[in-house]
């Protein structure tokens, strides 16, 4: 069964990374290897912007399940994006244990 919108189902392998929250987001950062980031940002990274302006014909609170489920997707995308490209590691570089929680989440 596919979660994405239909042009976008080359990134269905990629559907565990469709989560609701940052939080969930940050913990699947933490838990993946680098190899899963770099997988996950060279299969998406290069349709973001095709993915932002099929997600542009939608009203924020009226998007459809599967347009929801892609922007959460992106949404991992974003947060892989450091890794991936600066730090080369899951993990920010020097902050020990240190954890930032977000209280507020991006409307949807």
């Amino acid at each position: 069964m596919s979660i994405l919108p239909s042009q976008f189902a080359d990134l269905e392998p990629f559907a565990a990374w469709s989560l609701q929250t940052e939080a969930e987001r940050y913990g699947k950062r933490l838990s993946s290897t680098m190899a899963e980031l770099q997988a996950l940002y060279d299969a998406a990274f290069p349709q973001l912007e095709e993915a932002m302006a099929y997600l542009d014909q939608f009203e924020l609170r009226a998007l459809p399940e599967e347009a929801t489920r892609l922007l959460w997707l992106y949404y991992s995308v974003i947060n892989a994006s450091f890794p991936v490209e600066v730090w080369r590691q899951p993990r920010v570089p020097d902050s020990g244990a240190a954890c930032m929680d977000v209280v507020v989440e991006p409307a949807v």
